[in-house]
């Protein structure tokens, strides 16, 4: 099978869908299939990962928030044929539009991976520029979806949620999953690679928050949260890691000193290979107060480090680790937050050393590459062959029942 990915950027910083991608096209090239990716970046622009970098072309510059592109709708035409299945990744931007617009004139076969750009949580959050989705929705992005072989989804919560964001939403859905393969890199190793970068931190009680700093992460509840409970163990110090915003950090570093805990907070900036996994080995304990995150590529990294995660229920993998008993679940609200480090702190050795354990099978079980790359092969291996399902889910107006299909 011969499949093209199609995604805007492949700078490692956008976020975990970039690491998946990589992770499960690699996958499929071990089991014989010929994955080839398509980025809208310009040449020389992002450092490739050496996995998939004989196979990336490159289509950029792009232009805007939008990333129009005017090279891609040639291109497609160009190559479209030689492909069996087009996975578009990510929606709202041009290489969805083009490449539904192109799979219309040629026939040609396309899926998109959603990666949580439907979930309702964006229209509470931002009123006004889900305004103006909802006017650019039903001549673009519906159509994308709508005209999609497949809607592929990474949780049942996430295909749950994706059907209350615009009522105009017709797809044919299906549950891929999601993961990452079991880390190659030792304890040992990791811990080296991070405590020679952060030696202050080595014996601490590290509470490490990993992802991108951004406001909908609930970094700011965390702080305040980590406020109340650092007075319990002067070892305690929360480990906030990741890029962003500066702004935004620079509001977080305020609030930081505001609460007088300027020792006790280390922000570290992106952290990527051997001191990546080693934050993980370094400390006791993953926080991630989301208030909205489609998967979650950290969670699986931490499950896969063998740390218990406390999370929210704004983590569409929330029912994973609640139902694996691999970790705490709470409201993503302050008192939540607060639940969450009051409730791991509060727990007895021998349960903390318990949920360790059912940490890594949580994440055998549910997001290891090999395991859920199976599910996306049989999912595109029924597009290559000429199958087109019925729709899944038919919305109809606001206030009306929603028609599901067999």
């Amino acid at each position: 099978m011969n499949v093209l990915q199609v995604i805007t950027t492949l700078d490692a910083s956008a976020g975990g869908a970039v690491e998946g991608l990589i992770q499960q096209g690699k996958e499929m090239n071990d089991r014989g299939h010929e994955v080839h990716t398509l980025t809208l970046d310009p040449p020389g622009s992002v450092t490739i990962d050496p996995r998939i970098e004989k196979a990336v072309y490159f289509l950029g510059p792009s232009y805007g928030t939008y990333c129009f592109n005017w090279r891609l709708d040639a291109w497609l035409r160009e190559h479209g044929r030689k492909f069996d299945v087009i996975i578009v990744h990510g929606m709202w931007q041009h290489h969805g539009y083009c490449v539904a617009k192109v799979a219309r004139d040629m026939g040609l076969r396309y899926v998109v991976f959603l990666h949580g750009m439907l979930d309702p949580w964006f229209a509470r959050a931002y009123p006004m520029k889900h305004l103006k989705k909802w006017l650019y929705w039903p001549w673009a992005e519906y159509r994308v979806v709508r005209d999609a072989h497949l809607v592929l989804f990474t949780t049942a919560e996430e295909m749950r949620l994706a059907r209350r964001s615009f009522w105009l939403y017709k797809a044919r859905e299906r549950l891929v999953g999601y993961g990452i393969k079991q880390r190659d890199v030792s304890v040992e190793e990791g811990r080296t690679a991070f405590f020679d970068r952060f030696p202050e931190l080595a014996g601490k009680r590290n509470l490490l928050y990993l992802s991108r700093i951004h406001p909908k992460k609930g970094c700011d509840m965390l702080i305040d949260a980590f406020a109340q409970v650092a007075g319990r163990d002067p070892a305690l110090h929360l480990v906030l890691a990741g890029p962003g915003d500066e702004v935004w950090i620079a509001k977080l570093k305020a609030q930081v000193a505001v609460h007088g805990l300027g020792d006790r907070v280390t922000f570290t900036g992106m952290l990527t290979g051997a001191a990546k996994w080693g934050a993980y080995d370094a400390s006791e304990v993953f926080v991630l107060p989301s208030h909205q995150e489609n998967f979650g590529m950290v969670v699986a990294e931490a499950l896969a480090s063998g740390l218990p995660v406390l999370t929210t229920h704004n983590v569409n993998t929330w029912q994973e680790i609640h139902q694996d008993c691999a970790g705490l679940i709470e409201p993503d609200t302050p008192e939540g937050t607060l639940r969450l480090l009051e409730g791991w702190l509060g727990l007895a050795p021998d349960e903390k050393r318990g949920m360790e354990e059912r940490a890594f099978r949580c994440f055998q079980a549910h997001f290891e590459v090999g395991r859920v790359t199976e599910h996306l092969i049989r999912a595109l291996e029924d597009i290559a062959t000429g199958q087109r399902p019925a729709h899944t889910f038919r919305g109809t107006w606001p206030g009306a029942s929603k028609v599901v299909a067999s």
